[in-house]
């Protein structure tokens, strides 16, 4: 199985990504730059410091607005498909993580782009989003103080921010060339387009007066297959002369790889780990599904050892749940030397995973009395 992974063709782009992947290359042919140095702040933060986040666009715009306690913005968002997996966990630990530094969150529903490319409602992306998306965020720590979350097709009840959402996607429009879209996308069609600046629209409109008084730093955080948007955005943004743009600032994380090995799909229960799974379902997925780093039989797993690189269980307990470097070390250390075995990886993985729900169970409870407080909406 390890060696036909390893003769897969590497395809990563916004719509699709497989192969086996290699993020040195893709560090190279996406033009970012591998995350180096960083304030022990940022190394205190397991993402950081286990390198889940490993490159940048212009980060050092964002660590100076926090080393000198200024204002700046982190700016994301969801397609609201699908159950709420642990791989969608990256991105909200960052919306935490920069919400306690001071950032205004903004977080955009992507229901527009959901009804252009995948055919679903407003009314049912409305739903997954509150159900699914707002519900385990909320649980997982985001505050209402200095957050906004906001639906694309309809992006306030105030007037005067609504118009300027809008026309900045016009205005976007005008500065960006069919070639250019091809260049970036390949095949292409209107809806996808429309997706796309709208998407600029959503890293952009911080840093209009109708939002912040003055032009703040912000920053979007993707995986690297979304870095397509945001080098779109980035050149369309620097083209226009009135509003100026601080150019945007990205960080960009690797993939938590699916319970197969591959990337999650929402489609698929079997290849995730969802934040409403039950303890039985979660030992089911973890002994069926997770893919093994481990040897064929127990003997040569002994004397050869196992390899944590390719283990689901393991670079699941590095991703979020062993906050322990020194533990994780030792387990790494005795998987690759035979003494842990894939069965004993698998129970403590399982353990693990188990005891982070059971307190994100309590804490979902809780949060849905809080969500008139993020969402002026009718529920």
């Amino acid at each position: 199985m390890e060696d036909n992974k390893e003769r897969e063709i590497m395809k990563v782009n916004p719509w699709e990504v497989s192969g086996n992947i290699n993020y040195e290359k893709l560090i190279k042919e996406f033009g970012v730059t591998p995350i180096k140095d960083l304030p022990d702040i940022f190394n205190k933060n397991i993402l950081f410091r286990r390198k889940t986040i490993f490159a940048h666009r212009d980060i050092q715009r964002i660590l100076e607005a926090v080393n000198n306690k200024k204002p700046f913005a982190m700016m994301t968002g969801l397609m609201p498909t699908g159950k709420f997996h642990i791989g969608h966990m990256i991105l909200a630990q960052q919306m935490i993580f920069y919400q306690n530094l001071g950032a205004k969150i903004y977080i955009a529903v992507a229901d527009i782009e959901a009804y252009n490319t995948r055919n679903q409602s407003l009314e049912e992306s409305k739903k997954i989003a509150i159900e699914e998306y707002i519900l385990n965020y909320i649980a997982l720590g985001l505050k209402p103080k200095n957050c906004e979350i906001y639906f694309q097709s309809a992006r306030s009840q105030n007037g005067e921010k609504s118009n300027a959402y809008y026309k900045l996607q016009n205005l976007l429009a005008k500065h960006a060339s069919f070639n250019e879209f091809k260049a970036v996308y390949g095949e292409i069609t209107p809806g996808k387009m429309v997706s796309s600046l709208l998407q600029a629209s959503d890293m952009l409109h911080p840093q209009l007066p109708e939002f912040n008084k003055h032009p703040i730093p912000t920053i979007v955080p993707v995986g690297i297959d979304q870095d397509p948007h945001l080098r779109l955005a980035r050149d369309i943004s620097q083209r226009i002369k009135s509003p100026k743009f601080i150019q945007l600032s990205s960080t960009y994380h690797s993939f938590v790889p699916g319970l197969g090995g591959g990337k999650m799909s929402s489609s698929d229960p079997n290849s995730f780990i969802a934040l409403t799974d039950s303890p039985k379902e979660v030992e089911r997925k973890i002994n069926k599904y997770a893919f093994s780093g481990g040897r064929a039989t127990l003997e040569e797993h002994r004397k050869h050892g196992g390899n944590p690189d390719v283990d689901v269980s393991f670079q699941y307990l590095k991703a979020f749940f062993e906050e322990s470097d020194n533990i994780l070390f030792q387990i790494e250390k005795d998987y690759r030397s035979g003494k842990l075995l894939t069965g004993d990886l698998k129970k403590y993985t399982i353990k693990k995973i188990n005891d982070f729900l059971k307190e994100h169970h309590k804490h979902r409870g809780l949060a849905k009395k809080q969500i008139s407080k993020f969402l002026k909406i009718e529920i």
